[in-house]
């Protein structure tokens, strides 16, 4: 099945274009961000010396894809786990300049990439322990959003062909383990890495129906289970509340609130999940909704950014978004190179 490079393309640079939009106000309470902004909030990029900038999430995410082809063989699960171990060091490296670790990827020298956009402090430090973590051997107890507002490539990678689904989305939820050990801080991941690859490689589905079918599968991967079945149950109702919520009549704020402010993953993927389905083709209104609120506005706009650009293609996002955005050329590489790979 050849890949859809627009869709890979669409996923990294929309994700790409919701960090940016959301990170200028990521700290901000609703009533600063409505002053500063109007009442509808903020609707284009805030630029600095000129350039939109992107935050942890996408130069994580740039990352996370890095490690996927740095494997030399990405479907054998060690091997996958060992190089996106190593990606992940890397970045910690470029944040830190301190941690001993052999380059292997060329995205560590590019000087955008080692500035510090308020990385995670569980990310820092389950990276600085050298330390391997699995869902069976948790790093913390963290479910916060830096699991799942960096895997979006897993689920542009691997082709349902080659792989059931349900080990592509626990693929998704090892790599968040890396950092975030709560069952909710890799639940999400591996839901995010479902929408994406259904986005990208059942391209007749509806939004809707890739949601849905995310909805029946993840809670339902064994190993997610035999480990939680409670918070597989947690996960669910509030995917199901998001879905249902899309379908509300509701002004998007009053909607967000109801499912939290995004801080942990599975809020955050619930807030993307519904902005993408309440706005589905409107590429715009979704990444509008998706940051203008209280919370984690960098990473619920990123992640509405991944779903909405996996499903529209690159041609669905208005060029406002792809002007002036930090690291265009950057991301354009990386999404050329998991689009080549078999």
């Amino acid at each position: 099945m050849a890949k859809d490079e627009k869709k890979i393309l669409g996923c990294l640079l929309g994700g790409a274009a919701g960090d940016a939009l959301g990170y200028a106000i990521e700290f901000d309470s609703e009533k600063v961000i409505f002053k500063e902004y109007g009442k509808t909030g903020i609707r284009e990029y805030e630029l600095y010396g000129g350039k939109a900038i992107i935050s942890d999430d996408t130069q994580m995410t740039l990352f996370a894809a890095e490690g996927i082809l740095l494997a030399e063989d990405p479907y054998d699960y060690t091997d996958y786990i060992m190089s996106n171990y190593q990606a992940n060091r890397e970045w910690l490296f470029t944040q830190d300049h301190t941690t001993k670790v052999k380059k292997k990827i060329w995205l560590t020298d590019i000087p955008e990439l080692n500035a510090r956009r308020a990385p995670g402090n569980t990310c820092l430090s389950a990276l600085r322990t050298g330390k391997i973590y699995s869902i069976y051997e948790p790093a913390n107890n963290s479910k916060g959003c830096g699991g799942v507002m960096r895997v979006a490539p897993i689920g542009l990678y691997y082709s349902p062909e080659k792989l059931p689904i349900q080990q592509i989305d626990l693929m998704g939820a090892q790599q968040a383990a890396l950092t975030h050990g709560h069952p909710l801080g890799y639940l999400p991941a591996a839901g995010l890495v479902h929408i994406v690859n259904k986005c990208l490689y059942e391209p007749d589905l509806s939004l809707a129906e890739i949601v849905d079918d995310m909805i029946t599968v993840v809670p339902e991967i064994p190993e997610m289970k035999e480990i939680s079945p409670a918070y597989c149950t947690v996960f669910k109702e509030l995917m199901e509340k998001a879905v249902k919520l899309a379908a509300a009549d509701l002004p998007d704020l009053e909607a967000i609130h109801q499912l939290g402010e995004g801080w942990v993953g599975e809020e955050a993927l619930a807030i993307a999940v519904y902005c993408a389905l309440k706005h589905a083709d409107d590429f715009d209104a979704a990444l509008i909704a998706s940051v203008n609120h209280k919370g984690d506005s960098d990473s619920t706009g990123a992640i509405t950014g991944n779903i909405l650009g996996a499903y529209l293609g690159i041609d669905g996002i208005p060029d406002k978004y792809k002007e002036k955005l930090e690291l265009v050329e950057v991301i354009e590489k990386v999404a050329n190179r998991l689009a080549r790979q078999p």
